[in-house]
């Protein structure tokens, strides 16, 4: 006997689908106002730091691509109570690394680069062990991108120096209203 599942068949379809749409437009359906705009503030600096605008453009879609997925499976109950487990201390390190963002933002001579390396490394790791199961090694490679991509001391220490300081603050901005509103 065939083992069919509609269930299975249409969240394939709605991540293939939403994975096809995930642009800035189709963005803003799915992710509120704050985030679009740190997202549109992570993108300006990705694009300045990497002087590429396909470059800054892919980090962010495939960002966006990411959190729908991660999304989708979690409101369609595809994560198992194990699963549910990390996907929570993955929200817990993910709101450790906003709170340090925020407070190397606002202290002066605080930052330390390789502090947020290593919060948005275990992070990654954790978001690659919640969507073992789920996502595809092409969505894993977009996980990793992504991590890798805005850890990069580099970029960090770009972001934290004088020439960034405008787009630093739209971002700290950012992340204090979506910490005061419990959505990170």
């Amino acid at each position: 006997m065939e083992s069919f599942s509609s269930k299975s068949l249409a969240l394939q379809a709605e991540k293939k689908l939403l994975s096809k749409m995930a642009g800035r437009s189709v963005a803003h359906l799915f992710i509120d106002e704050t985030s679009s705009e740190v997202l549109d503030e992570l993108y300006r600096v990705s694009k300045e730091y990497t002087h590429s605008r396909p470059q800054a453009q892919r980090v962010i879609k495939d960002l966006i691509k990411v959190a729908v997925k991660v999304a989708v499976l979690h409101r369609s109950g595809c994560f198992s109570p194990g699963e549910l487990a990390l996907a929570a201390r993955f929200r817990q390190k993910l709101h450790q690394g906003a709170k340090t963002a925020l407070s190397f933002g606002e202290v002066a001579f605080t930052f330390e680069a390789a502090v947020l390396t290593d919060l948005l490394t275990e992070c990654r790791d954790m978001l690659l062990e919640l969507v073992a199961h789920h996502l595809t090694p092409k969505s894993h490679n977009r996980i990793r991108h992504v991590f890798d991509h805005f850890s990069d001391q580099g970029l960090l220490t770009a972001l934290y120096g004088p020439d960034f300081t405008q787009h630093l603050g739209k971002i700290c901005d950012g992340l204090r209203k979506l910490l005061d509103e419990g959505k990170l």
